[in-house]
Order: C-alpha cells, then structure tokens, then sequence
C-alpha cells in the first residue's frame, strides 16, 4: 500500500512539472553526453598509444654525401663510422633499452621511396645514391627514447636521430585537448543539470506543501514524505543518463563503426562495446546528480 502510494505520488508529481521533468531529462542528456564523450576519446587515446607507441621507431640517419651537420662535416659516413654506430647501438649498456635494430640501405630506403611517391614524376629522377643510410630502432619501452638518442647523437657519421613518436605527439595532443573541451563542458552542463533538478523537486514540493502538512499531521516520516521527490529527480535522470547512452552508442556505431573504422582500417577505434563499459558510469552520475539535488532541496521544504 505504501509503494503505491509513494509511486501515485511520485507520477502525480512528474505530470503536474512535466515541462521541467522534461527540462531535467535534456540537461542531465547533454551534460552525460558530454562525460561518456570525454572518457570515450580517452579510451580512444590509450587504444592509439598501445597500438601505436609499441610500433614506432627510433631512426638514426646517417650522414649522406652531403649534409651540412657538424658531425657530416667529412663527408658520408664510412663504413667504420657506421660499424661503431651499429656497436653501440647493439651494445650491453643499451640491451635493456633496445629490443632490435634494423639496417636500412640505401638501395632499402630507395625502394620504399618510391613505393611511398613513385606515382609523381619527380621521384623517378632520384636515385638510391641520393638516398640515405639508416638504421632502425625498436625499443623495449618507447618513452626510453632519450636514453638511446644520448648515446648516438653527436657522433662522427650520425646526421640525426628522430623519433617516431614525436610525430603522434601533436595529434594526441589535439585529442587531450578535445577531452579536456569536453570535459568542461560537461562540468559546466552537470552543474546546470543539478540546479534545474533542485528547482524542479523544489517546485514540486512547494506545490505540495498541503498535502506533506497532512503528512506530517498523520505521523508519516521524513523519509515517506521525501521519497515521491526523491523519485521524481531520479526518473528525469535516469531517462537523461539512458538518451544520453543511446545517443553515445548511435554516435559510435555509425560514425566511428561505420565510417571511421572503415576509411582508417589501421586505426584500432572504440567501438559500442565499449560505450556499454561506460554505461553504468553515466547511470551512476545521473544518479548522484537526483541524489545531491534531491538533498539540497529537500532539507528545507519537506523537513519535519
């Protein structure tokens, strides 16, 4: 008899706000939006660094016939030059750091420069005489990167040592930061989300101010008289919390399933299963966003 009367209640309250139900339902979407958003592209991040940084490369360039280098200033590098280069790379005081090195010849380097642009007609006149000797570095933890380049760098016959990883560093980049737009934005979003929640059950129980008096009068406790409110936010949540996982899922499997994974096939994406992992993420936002905004309302309207 209780939970009925608590459920009649509770929908007695959810159609006489119906508009600001409504209101709360949008806001606590957007704003969960948002979130599942932010932590789907940080997802999406660590995916890229796993595939990614476990691939890239140090390259170790050697000086070519020409190069303007102080360490080129002899010319190319010798073969002596690049057997002490090869020694030290191979070396037990880098074994720890170095997984494998691969010798790039020229005639190498020049068969794969001109796999990439022999297509364009100014690439059929370079020769592999102009191409460059290199030598190709798989480490055992990428970000010991510095560690290798230390011992190669400045050496008679090295031109340069480049890392593969700075050039995904700029696009990781631009991913944080779209995490962290996104991430104030939701802040932003949730903070509205848990005003207009505390406004509507406020609302709501000061339409109903007769009916907890006779409440009160008739012995019912804090807890019945706060549970139809308490409800109400929740409901408006919760269905803003499952839009804001529809809305996710749509987003992930047409956009990215559909048409990201499809154009960038070497690009490891999120994929709907993992907007599932998050679900119960935004459920339980969406339920301490009611929780909150139900505490702070209800303390001063419904209080015996």
């Amino acid at each position: 008899m209780r939970v009925r009367f608590v459920l009649a209640n509770c929908f007695q309250g959810l159609r006489r706000n119906l508009a600001m139900a409504v209101s709360v339902m949008l806001v606590t979407f957007v704003s969960l939006t948002f979130v599942g958003a932010a932590v789907l592209v940080q997802m999406q991040i660590a995916n890229m660094k796993d595939d990614w940084y476990d691939a890239v490369e140090v390259s170790v360039f050697l000086c070519p016939d020409s190069s303007s280098a102080p360490t080129c200033a002899s010319g190319e590098v010798t073969d002596e030059q690049a057997a002490e280069v090869l020694e030290v790379l191979e070396s037990d005081s880098l074994s720890a750091y170095v997984d494998e090195v691969y010798t790039e010849t020229k005639e190498e380097a020049h068969e794969a420069f001109q796999e990439q642009f022999g297509d364009q007609d100014w690439a059929s006149r370079v020769t592999a005489e102009q191409m460059q000797m290199s030598y190709r570095v798989s480490l055992h933890d990428p970000e010991q990167y510095q560690v290798v380049a230390d011992e190669v760098s400045g050496r008679t016959g090295v031109e340069s040592v480049v890392d593969q990883r700075a050039i995904l560093e700029p696009l990781f980049l631009v991913l944080n930061r779209v995490t962290a737009l996104s991430a104030g934005l939701a802040a932003v979003m949730t903070l509205t989300a848990v005003l207009l929640i505390t406004t509507t059950i406020r609302l709501s129980a000061m339409s109903r101010s007769k009916e907890t008096s006779i409440m009160r009068l008739v012995g019912a406790s804090n807890f019945f008289i706060q549970l139809p409110f308490m409800l109400e936010g929740a409901i408006a949540a919760l269905a803003g919390a499952a839009l804001a996982i529809t809305g996710l899922w749509f987003g992930v499997n047409y956009l990215v399933e559909g048409w990201l994974a499809e154009s960038f096939v070497w690009v490891n994406f999120v994929d709907t299963g993992d907007v599932w992992t998050i679900a119960p993420l935004l459920i339980g936002i969406g339920i301490l966003l009611a929780a909150i905004s139900s505490l702070v309302s209800l303390s001063r309207y419904t209080r015996v």
